[in-house]
């Protein structure tokens, strides 16, 4: 038997709340990690935005695809699933807070992090997450006796507006989106700024070598080049002088101004903005400008920054400006990669060996 997170928002656990219960999924993107769960194995179920323990469902048989309604009336995504027997269910008012004693102060992950930093949540940001055994039997442990018990843990006001859902009635359909209060729109945790080299221009440099070594040619802004090529050990002959593309001048200002970006001969593959001292809406803001500027546009879309600012990249990306293009959610387009994560692929070996398609491997969704 082993252990797994399965991660709910607020609207997904009011969804499976009232199903039966019997069946659960994940996206088509996690199909890999799937197929590696087995029969006995249990969920260990977690509600994101509130930070709670809710539930323990273990395994009966899956993964299989099933794109009947499920999470969602239509169009859901949840389409890998598994049958599932709940162990234990718990209404939000009953779901434990991950900040309480009985599990901060003795989750390898959490008892050594002061419960005001962002620290511990890297392995509560994807789905599928193995968990380690002593850390599985205590939560499990716990939500049992949370089960018999029926502690309350009231939702505060902070609760009360994480859950607010707010949507927009696209053409093609409806969408979910996040709107900030004023005090939101102040990124408090924004890393401040490195006197010798930034941690951004790093991370540019990462990413240009990264590429380079999988054998695509690199485009860096031209205000950043000399910064960037300090930091840049191999590779630096796949740089571009030119864009080799062919747009209108105001399409051509907007991608050149774009931190990173992977071409394949003549067309983008990937591109990247990186945020670390600046807000994060500015980097999202131009990869919307691209997207409006041209609809049809086939590329992949990263925010690369640091760990703490997941939240921050996930709530901006949903706004409704960004709800709304012409091509769809920019949330369905645009992905965020932690610097943790692209740190480790900078490190795996034979990179020049493998396609850019392992860059999806080390990317982060909201779920």
């Amino acid at each position: 038997m082993a252990y797994y997170i399965h991660l709910f928002s607020p609207e997904t656990h009011e969804a499976f709340s009232q199903s039966t219960r019997k069946v659960t999924g994940f996206r088509v993107r996690q199909k890999a990690l799937a197929e590696k769960i087995k029969a006995g194995d249990i969920f260990i179920c977690y509600i994101t935005r509130l930070s709670r323990w809710c539930g323990l469902l273990e395994v009966v048989d899956g993964p299989y695809e099933d794109g009947t309604p499920l999470f969602l009336p239509s169009d859901d995504p949840f389409t890998i699933r598994f049958r599932v027997e709940p162990k234990v269910w718990l209404p939000l008012t009953q779901a434990i807070p991950i900040h309480t004693g009985q599990i901060w102060q003795h989750l390898s992950f959490t008892q050594t992090i002061e419960k005001n930093s962002r620290g511990w949540t890297g392995l509560l940001r994807n789905n599928l997450n193995k968990i380690n055994e002593k850390d599985g039997k205590l939560l499990t442990y716990c939500l049992l006796q949370q089960n018999k018990t029926a502690t309350a843990y009231p939702l505060n006001e902070q609760d009360q507006k994480k859950l607010k859902n707010h949507t927009v009635n696209r053409t093609d359909k409806i969408v979910e989106v996040s709107v900030p209060s004023d005090s939101e729109l102040v990124d408090g945790d924004a890393p401040t700024q490195n006197p010798e080299v930034r941690e951004s221009i790093k991370m540019q440099a990462l990413l240009a070598q990264i590429g380079a070594c999988m054998g695509m040619r690199i485009w860096l802004p031209k205000a950043d080049r000399s910064r960037v090529l300090k930091e840049w050990k191999k590779g630096t002959e796949a740089l571009l002088d030119t864009l080799p593309l062919n747009y209108d001048e105001t399409t051509l200002s907007t991608i050149e101004q774009i931190d990173v970006i992977w071409l394949k001969g003549r067309s983008i593959t990937r591109a990247f903005e990186v945020e670390h001292t600046t807000s994060v809406y500015s980097g999202i803001l131009r990869m919307a400008d691209l997207l409006a500027l041209q609809p049809n546009m086939n590329i992949n879309l990263y925010i690369v920054a640091p760990d703490s600012r997941q939240e921050k990249v996930f709530q901006e990306i949903r706004r409704p400006v960004f709800s709304l293009l012409e091509s769809g959610p920019l949330s369905e387009r645009c992905s965020y990669i932690p610097y943790r994560n692209l740190k480790a692929l900078s490190k795996v070996k034979h990179l020049d060996r493998m396609t850019d398609a392992v860059l999806e491997d080390y990317t982060e969704h909201e779920e």
